[in-house]
């Protein structure tokens, strides 16, 4: 499962910035650092984060404008009404709060983090029911979120599959050269 883990990260960082297949592996590992680091301090599954990433499918330094005037920050779409409770759990400003989700991958991924951690506390320790509340508290948002959720994590599983298995056979192929 970590060697999955690390294949998806460094799928995830392809798609946050252009780089060279050099980088790729040190971009995966800071990648793959910030979701474990997140998801320890918060005592959430790092593929649960990976799946958020993938679902919420922000990208480093985007603000994007939602239908109710708000605006969803970085990576993990951090929505602006949290940045009060954010920039407090940070002792921070609002306004370093709001570079730090917009501009750093990592402070975006632990506040993302510390949201889904306080909806799983508001859900008693349910995991479904704290994803779904990391996104909305109106049922047939967290109903249709949940949904995306569950079909991203089967893609990942399936993607994850496939890669390791391309990567055994190039492992048998190079050992059955020598």
């Amino acid at each position: 499962m970590k060697r999955a883990l690390a294949i998806l990260a460094v799928s995830l960082v392809a798609a946050y910035e252009p780089a060279r297949a050099a980088d790729d592996l040190a971009k995966g590992t800071f990648v793959k650092a910030c979701i474990d680091t997140a998801a320890h301090a918060h005592s959430i599954p790092a593929e649960v984060l990976l799946i958020l990433l993938n679902v919420e499918n922000g990208r480093l330094g985007a603000v994007s404008q939602n239908k109710n005037d708000t605006v969803d920050i970085g990576p993990m779409q951090v929505n602006q009404i949290w940045l009060p409770k954010l920039a407090e759990h940070w002792r921070a400003s609002r306004e370093a709060a709001y570079r730090a989700l917009r501009d750093e991958f990592c402070a975006n991924v632990e506040g993302g983090a510390w949201i889904l951690r306080q909806a799983l506390d508001e859900a008693d320790g349910d995991l479904w029911e704290g994803i779904g509340l990391y996104h909305s508290h109106n049922q047939r948002h967290k109903t249709a979120y949940l949904r995306l959720v569950l079909a991203q994590g089967r893609r990942l599983q399936r993607q994850a599959v496939a890669e390791a298995g391309v990567a055994e056979r190039r492992a048998a192929v190079t050992i059955g050269a020598r």
